[in-house]
């Protein structure tokens, strides 16, 4: 497993509304290394409005059609529930990943959307 990697992951909390969400895992690679059971990761919609804190992502990263990874929405999964690989972030969407998170997380002080 590595930073930038897509999973689709079975129904990852009771009140998600789809059976099948799609999620990007977003933790530093010390963390996924380790024996931490859990991994933070930022989901993926088809909705896109453009801001700071979104990430487009589609058919090159293994998606079916155009969407989203939303950055201020992160969540704790465990480690067990990411066995259906999707695809990953090349070295650019990483990039753009990175600068999503920063804004999203108050570190930067890019301007936002």
């Amino acid at each position: 497993m590595r930073r930038g990697e897509l999973y689709r992951v079975e129904k990852p909390h009771a009140r998600e509304p789809k059976r099948f969400r799609v999620f990007v895992v977003v933790s530093r690679q010390a963390l996924i290394d380790s024996r931490f059971s859990t991994v933070v990761c930022a989901p993926v919609y088809s909705t896109r409005h453009g801001l700071a804190t979104q990430v487009d992502v589609g058919p090159n990263e293994g998606l079916h059609h155009d969407s989203s990874v939303h950055c201020d929405e992160l969540v704790s999964l465990r480690k067990s529930q990411l066995t259906q690989f999707v695809g990953s972030l090349d070295a650019a969407k990483l990039q753009r990943l990175e600068d999503a998170l920063k804004v999203a997380l108050g570190c930067s002080a890019a301007k936002e959307n």
